[in-house]
């Protein structure tokens, strides 16, 4: 089967309307994914004997998809430079819907583990979609756009966790059921709507040695004006996924929360991120620098890691996702510095490195998060010592934050040298 494409001239891909269909394309995928984190760690744990056995068989789960999509990013990241991003988009969205039903078909643990894989390797979502966004915006304006879509995640889950966890309360597969049918409606969006955003004299000859996961995360650290960053994305990243493979479980085991409490939960953390990222972030930006937003969020994001940790009643889960305003930021912040670092041709290739970078971290996080929990899961409800995962993110944010300032320390006094010596060349 041929996936249709539609070149655009540069400025028919940079209408307002692209954006839009992106974003649209994007919320789709989020609740679609959204809508399976409430019921995954429960569906695990109907093949398991204890809390411990559920907290490993959590890991290899979340670790199969984390391990396929670090290799298949890159690879996908530069078909998409080569073909263009819509036809990626479509393949993301094949593998999702296939992903989804083949999970709520199954019946043992090693066939979640094999479906988690081929999922994983087939989905390339977001970075293409950043790719996508990159294409259409100059750059002045992609702290804001990638705050719109940062916005657009967040929709996805507000809506996607608190339906999912709605529906598991119902019953455990109609998640996924529900979750593969938006997939399904995302292919048809973009097989009848989304335009295509990267002209056919911007593309890129795909080369399998560009396309090796190492071969790009070195390319990224060696992109002009990254640096450090590599260490901020990395730390930030590995941080995120251990927090996004034990929310569950730890909520579950702290506080005996339901798969509709942690639903709830998640969607206001997606709540706020469309606060933060679709009004707040361009004001934001206006008053500081994405340099100084990233290491006010950094300082917010390790406090709130810390605090989460230490949280003895469940209520206060929501207060501090609250008060992390600023660290919704992040995320939007270092990504534009590192966009900006790339040229026109290699956004695709650029984000997919990013996105590699995030799924080598996705394949550690599961490896640390569950297993610490898996230590401490005997401990009565309310015990600190259950929050150990999280003490970890706020060690791994912390040394992030240390990174940030150090790169932009390095770049403000490298600016003025490199004005003295172009000064000196006239």
């Amino acid at each position: 089967m041929t996936l249709p494409t539609t070149d655009l001239s540069p400025t028919a891909a940079k209408r307002p309307a692209a954006m839009r269909f992106i974003m649209l394309t994007v919320l789709i995928d989020m609740m679609a994914v959204g809508i399976i984190v409430p019921p995954l760690p429960a569906l695990v744990g109907s093949f398991s004997s204890s809390k411990a056995d559920q907290a490993f068989g959590y890991s290899a789960v979340v670790f199969a998809f984390g391990i396929a999509n670090f290799f298949g990013s890159p690879i996908l990241g530069a078909l998409s430079d080569r073909f263009g991003r819509r036809p990626v988009l479509l393949l993301g969205f094949c593998g999702l819907a296939l992903n989804f039903f083949a999970t709520a078909l199954s019946t043992a643990l090693w066939m979640l583990i094999a479906v988690r894989l081929v999922g994983g390797a087939m989905q390339s979502n977001a970075a293409v979609a950043n790719a996508y966004v990159a294409d259409i915006t100059p750059p002045e304006q992609r702290a804001q756009r990638f705050g719109m879509l940062g916005a657009m995640f967040g929709v996805g889950f507000i809506l996607g966790p608190a339906l999912g966890g709605w529906l598991g309360d119902i019953d455990l597969h109609l998640p996924f059921f529900v979750a593969g049918s938006l997939a399904i409606a995302n292919l048809a969006y973009g097989w009848f709507v989304l335009p295509e955003s990267l002209p056919a004299d911007r593309r890129h000859p795909f080369e399998w040695k560009r396309a090796n996961p190492l071969t790009s995360l070195r390319a990224l650290t060696q992109l002009k004006g990254v640096g450090l960053l590599v260490v901020v994305i990395a730390f930030t990243g590995l941080a995120q996924f251990i927090l996004y493979s034990t929310w569950v479980l730890y909520t579950t085991f702290k506080f005996g929360w339901t798969m509709r409490d942690n639903g709830a939960s998640l969607a206001v953390v997606g709540l706020m991120s469309v606060l933060v990222q679709g009004v707040l972030l361009g004001r934001l930006l206006k008053r500081f620098s994405a340099q100084r937003l990233a290491i006010i969020g950094l300082v917010s994001s390790t406090l709130a890691y810390a605090l989460y940790g230490a949280a003895p009643e469940g209520w206060m889960m929501y207060a501090i996702i609250i008060v992390n305003l600023l660290g919704f930021t992040v995320a939007a912040s270092v990504q534009s510095l590192v966009s900006g670092a790339a040229d026109a041709r290699t956004q695709g290739r650029t984000m997919g490195a990013v996105s590699s970078l995030n799924s080598l971290m996705a394949v550690g996080g599961p490896l640390i998060g569950p297993p610490l929990l898996a230590l401490v899961a005997h401990l009565p409800h309310g015990d600190w010592r259950i929050g150990t995962p999280f003490y970890v993110c706020a060690a791994l944010q912390c040394v992030a934050l240390v990174a940030a300032w150090l790169h932009f320390r390095g770049t403000r006094r490298a600016r003025p040298a490199a004005q003295e010596a172009a000064g000196s060349n006239v």
